[in-house]
């Protein structure tokens, strides 16, 4: 990878999902200490940033140009042009759950979220992942078993999808069925270490390799599929999730945080909370859009 770059100089608590919108050349990503989206215009240099009235867990494209948003337990469709808000699944948790967390659109047009449990003391592994659908079905396709439901991505041909618990400290790989979302013959590829980090957002590469965020040890970790570490990348902050975008999709670009982790790493790291750029030798998987 080449060097690392700063593109945005910010101090977010949780920045987070980042998105690369092809059509109008931006990035989109969130802070989750929050319920900022912010928005980056490389032709016009431009910063915006959208309100959403709730903490935000992750978001994508759709189809339409518009944007699926999981914010606290809602998931809506919003309209960059209009401003309009829809909802489209309002999710009832059980006890101890306290948000969506990250999501991603598959290749099966849906868009994929996890939630998370409370912070410690309390965290226990009841948080789930969900199908959601345009026709405002939510599908529970994981129940239980996660703390904080992350680290969603798929192979470039559809047919492999990756995920993780970023406390839980483990990487899963499922079969998918692009056709009808299917996901069959879990396998657990990755129980993290303290030279990892956590496990939390990930992103897949052309070659098929798995990138995955470790931020408690400011570090990517390119896996094999089966679960074989090929590289360990250093950056300068705590990553939580990468995404590749630019015209030949070899623009990686990432968003850290300062939350949860100590000040002496921010004094340690002082673009802390920051969104970073580099090149990569290898092009990325593009996200699919929604369905709507």
């Amino acid at each position: 990878m080449g060097e690392i770059e700063c593109l945005f100089k910010a101090h977010f608590g949780v920045g987070e999902s980042p998105v690369w919108d092809a059509e109008r050349n931006r990035l989109l990503w969130s802070d989750n200490t929050t319920d900022e989206i912010h928005t980056f215009d490389f032709g016009t240099r431009e910063h915006r940033v959208r309100n959403f009235g709730a903490l935000i867990g992750s978001l994508g494209l759709t189809r339409n140009g518009r944007w699926i948003v999981a914010a606290g337990n809602e998931v809506l469709i919003f309209d960059p042009e209009t401003e309009r808000k829809e909802v489209l699944v309002r999710t009832e948790f059980p006890p101890g759950i306290a948000k969506l967390n990250d999501g991603k659109v598959g290749p099966d047009g849906a868009f994929w979220v996890g939630s998370m449990a409370v912070p410690e003391p309390d965290r226990r592994p009841i948080a789930s992942l969900y199908r959601i659908t345009a026709d405002g079905r939510a599908d529970e396709k994981i129940a239980g078993g996660i703390k904080v439901s992350n680290g969603l991505a798929w192979s470039p041909d559809g047919q492999t999808m990756f995920h993780s618990d970023s406390r839980g400290g483990w990487i899963d790989r499922w079969d998918f069925d692009p056709a009808s979302g299917a996901i069959a013959n879990r396998k657990r590829i990755r129980e993290h270490t303290p030279e990892d980090g956590a496990p939390d957002g990930g992103a897949t590469d052309l070659d098929g390799t798995y990138w995955s965020a470790g931020f408690t040890a400011q570090c990517f970790n390119r896996i094999a599929p089966d679960g074989t570490l090929v590289e360990r990348i250093p950056v300068p902050g705590a990553a939580t999730m990468p995404c590749f975008g630019g015209p030949d999709m070899k623009t990686l670009f990432f968003t850290t945080l300062t939350a949860h982790v100590s000040d002496a790493i921010n004094q340690e790291y002082p673009l802390n909370g920051s969104i970073f750029m580099a090149r990569s030798d290898v092009a990325g998987t593009p996200v699919s859009r929604f369905a709507d």
